[in-house]
């Protein structure tokens, strides 16, 4: 159980990191690069099934917030809390 929380923090970090490497991924080191590949391929998939079911939030005019990010980051938060 114990590992199961690490596990959801270390993901919890990797998605901040990787919500803001991603508009520079191709200037990362080869070293960098590794470790945003591996929760890339974690996130992906998570990310396209959540945009079918979650719209972008409109906050101005022709200026959408993509909130696929800010819900994987809720319910990894009540993972957390209910485990």
């Amino acid at each position: 159980m114990h590992l199961i929380k690490i596990f959801i923090h270390i993901l919890i970090i990797g998605l901040f990191l990787y919500s803001k490497l991603l508009p520079y991924k191709d200037k990362l080191n080869p070293q960098y690069r590794s470790i945003f590949d591996f929760f890339n391929s974690i996130f992906s998939p998570i990310f396209n099934s959540l945009k079918t079911m979650i719209k972008p939030f409109q906050v101005g005019v022709g200026l959408a917030v993509d909130m696929t990010q800010i819900v994987l980051l809720i319910i990894f938060l009540m993972l957390l809390n209910f485990l």
